[in-house]
C-alpha cells in the first residue's frame, strides 16, 4: 500500500550550498550523510517532518557511487532526480502492480538499509518505491 510521498531526490554541483540553503535558511534537520567507500560526503537527507525528506546528491559524487559512463551534465530541469513514495508490503505491492503490466526492479536493500523496488512512468521519470526496515536510516534520530 502506498503511504505517502517519501523524498524528492535532487542533483546538484552545489552540494555545500544546498545543504546550508535548506538547513541555515529553510530549518530543516540533517538527518544523515551519504559517504561513499573512501568515506566522502556525496549527498545529504534532510528531514521535512512526519519522515518526509528532501535528497541532495552531488552529481559527480553520485556518480562516482553508482554511475556508468559519463556523468550527465545538469541543466535547468533535470536536477530532479526521481521521486519516492513510501510503502508498506514492498513484496505484495510489488506482485500487484506487476500484475497490472508495470514493469519493476527486483527488491533489494539500498545503502539506506531500506528495501526498494524501481519503476519509470510513461515520460520516463523515475520512481523509487521505499519501505522502510527496523535498520532504515530515515527512522535514526537525526546526526546533525
Amino acid at each position: 500500500m502506498i503511504r505517502k510521498l517519501a523524498h524528492l531526490c535532487i542533483v546538484s554541483d552545489q552540494l555545500d550550498v544546498l545543504l546550508e540553503f535548506y538547513t541555515q535558511k529553510l530549518g530543516l534537520i540533517r538527518q544523515f550523510d551519504f559517504r561513499n567507500k573512501d568515506g566522502e560526503i556525496f549527498g545529504y537527507y534532510l528531514g521535512c517532518g512526519d519522515s518526509t525528506f528532501i535528497e541532495i546528491f552531488d552529481r559527480l559524487g553520485k556518480h562516482k557511487q553508482w554511475g556508468s559512463g559519463a556523468p550527465e551534465t545538469l541543466k535547468g530541469g533535470n536536477r530532479l532526480n526521481h521521486f519516492c513514495l513510501e510503502v508498506t508490503g514492498l513484496k505484495d505491492l510489488v506482485a500487484s502492480l506487476e500484475a497490472r503490466g508495470v514493469k519493476l526492479s527486483p527488491i533489494r536493500t539500498g545503502m539506506d538499509q531500506s528495501f526498494q523496488s524501481w519503476t519509470n512512468d510513461p515520460d520516463g521519470n523515475p520512481i523509487e518505491l521505499m519501505e522502510y526496515t527496523h535498520a532504515s536510516w530515515q527512522l535514526r534520530p537525526p546526526q546533525g
